[in-house]
């Protein structure tokens, strides 16, 4: 993780509530929109993971587009956020 930060010039790394993982956290959207969707889109993701990222780049334009300040457009990021992660793999009732 520590690698990457250097990589992309951000981020703070954190202990997980899981023993054997760490999370690299950007929290200043313009390092995200400049460092590190730039960073991913050369050095692609693989497998499954390229859903979940696809749908975290879908969510940086409507924020960056200014979308997510009217309630419309946070509700689209939330419907995003909703399908993302564990929840692409569970079905639905």
């Amino acid at each position: 993780m520590n690698f990457l930060i250097n990589i992309l010039g951000c981020g703070n790394v954190y202990d997980s509530s899981n023993e054997n993982a760490a999370e690299l956290r950007i929290s200043k959207f313009n390092e995200i929109k400049e460092k590190m969707i730039p960073f991913f889109n050369k050095y692609e993701i693989r497998g499954v993971k390229t859903l979940d990222y696809d749908d975290f780049c879908k969510a940086a334009i409507l924020i960056k587009d200014k979308v997510h300040l009217t309630s419309s457009g946070l509700e689209e990021i939330r419907k995003i956020k909703s399908r993302m992660n564990k929840a692409r793999y569970t079905t639905r009732d």
